[in-house]
């Protein structure tokens, strides 16, 4: 039989304590409709602003690469083009050859900074696709380890990061300058 909470949600009482993340909530509160258009879109908003700022590591041509703000893991970066393109059928063929030549830059650079022993890489395109901003096409880049997945993203919603996002900026952002 289940308990009531004193917001007398349904429940049944277990051992775990909950470990809140209420800063994700303004993300997931605004949803997959956050972004309607270049004007309030983080990813075109970014390239304005200092790297520092918006926790970019690199500066392409026609595409650039960002830290996620809500990384899966430390290191999890973000391939983006400067054009507001929600497809990556969208992009131009000099851009999708460097928003490519830019997604295995990363892995050698994230291989040199922090040793991982794998990566996922994803494009999740449309909303029903998952994308969480599905107007601005953008590819993960995800640094995994063995023994990196564990009960806390399960049972707590919660990631476990070594480092502040600034400390991992720089440091990406001086590897990528010092590898040629």
């Amino acid at each position: 039989m289940g308990t009531a909470d004193e917001f007398e949600l349904a429940g049944v009482p277990d051992a775990f304590q909950r470990l809140w993340t209420p800063h994700r909530a303004a993300y997931q509160q605004r949803g997959q409709d956050q972004v309607s258009g270049a004007a309030d879109c983080p990813f075109c908003q970014g390239p304005g602003r200092s790297d520092e700022d918006s926790l970019i590591v690199h500066r392409g041509e026609s595409c650039f690469v960002l830290l996620n703000l809500y990384p899966y893991n430390p290191g999890h970066l973000l391939v983006c083009p400067y054009r507001h393109v929600p497809d990556l059928t969208d992009l131009y063929d000099a851009e999708a050859q460097e928003f490519t030549a830019l997604t295995q830059r990363a892995m050698v650079v994230l291989r040199e900074a922090a040793n991982p022993a794998g990566f996922n890489l994803g494009i999740n395109q449309g909303k029903a696709g998952g994308a969480g901003i599905a107007a601005h096409l953008h590819q993960h880049v995800i640094p995994r380890w063995n023994g990196d997945t564990n009960f806390m993203p399960i049972i707590a919603q919660t990631k476990n990061l070594s480092q502040t996002l600034g400390e991992t900026r720089d440091l990406v952002a001086s590897t990528w300058d010092s590898i040629r």
